[in-house]
């Protein structure tokens, strides 16, 4: 008589699969609860480049709040939606510091303060921003050392921009007369924005038709909101005591947004 193998599933074993499954159910709620967070509230971002100095640096990692304009097929990660225009649409302000979808590469994702309004007639002289006909006012703060892209230091001038209503934030200029500062006049179409970095003489921004141009509304992803971590260059992974030096502490928690007057207060 042949031996009978018992398949009978021994206790510890029963708990060993419970066990597994249970953590597998665990990890799979997870995920689909972080989707869930990325796709309708909170999406985090991190800054690659100095475009957007000074209000954001490189190693700066921030939230993105995807509740602010409202949802377009852009919101949803994998292309997982594909429908026209914006569902649940709030308009964005002027002075916003805006995630988009690049409007020659949707799969590349921008990050530029929005300057120009459906509309609005943009244009740059000798380093002054112009917006419908008036010269924005700017404040000299004074000269500021940066680290260059390429290693080593660079001095650069700060000053303080008051946009349209009041609104106020720091850009960083090289010079009035880089590449970038005499443009022709930009009248910003029907249902798109005009979008500029904070580091006027380092930013391919919609001054450059052929790269970024006017932004179509379906192409925000969200309003940038407030920084979660920040780490400086210095940090290196084989080194791990340089991971706890190179944290920027006191940029942790700031909000990106730019300073808004009062309610009822008087426009500027």
């Amino acid at each position: 008589m042949s031996d009978i193998e018992d398949k009978t599933a021994k206790p510890d074993d029963i708990l060993k699969q419970d066990g597994a499954g249970e953590f597998f159910r665990t990890a799979v709620l997870a995920i689909l609860l972080a989707l869930f967070i990325r796709t309708f509230f909170f999406e985090p971002f991190n800054i690659p480049s100095g475009s957007m100095l000074p209000t954001l640096q490189v190693g700066d990692y921030l939230f993105v709040s995807k509740t602010s304009y409202g949802y377009s097929r852009y919101s949803f990660p994998l292309g997982l939606a594909d429908f026209d225009g914006r569902v649940m649409e709030e308009k964005p302000l002027r002075g916003d510091v805006i995630v988009f979808k690049l409007p020659t590469n949707p799969s590349i994702d921008y990050i530029k303060r929005l300057v120009g309004m459906p509309g609005d007639r943009i244009q740059v002289i000798k380093g002054r921003l112009y917006i419908n006909g008036d010269m924005v006012d700017r404040e000299e703060v004074g000269l500021k050392r940066v680290e260059d892209p390429n290693g080593g230091n660079q001095t650069i001038r700060e000053y303080i921009e008051t946009l349209p209503g009041g609104i106020m934030h720091s850009i960083y200029e090289e010079s009035d007369s880089e590449d970038l500062d005499n443009t022709p006049e930009y009248v910003v179409p029907a249902g798109h924005y005009f979008m500029m970095g904070d580091n006027r003489d380092n930013s391919r921004d919609s001054r450059v038709k052929n790269e970024v141009g006017f932004v179509p509304e379906e192409n925000l992803v969200g309003r940038a909101q407030s920084l979660f971590f920040s780490i400086d260059q210095t940090a290196n992974i084989f080194k791990p005591w340089t991971w706890f030096t190179a944290i920027r502490y006191s940029r942790i928690f700031n909000s990106v947004g730019p300073v808004r007057p009062p309610e009822g207060a008087p426009a500027q």
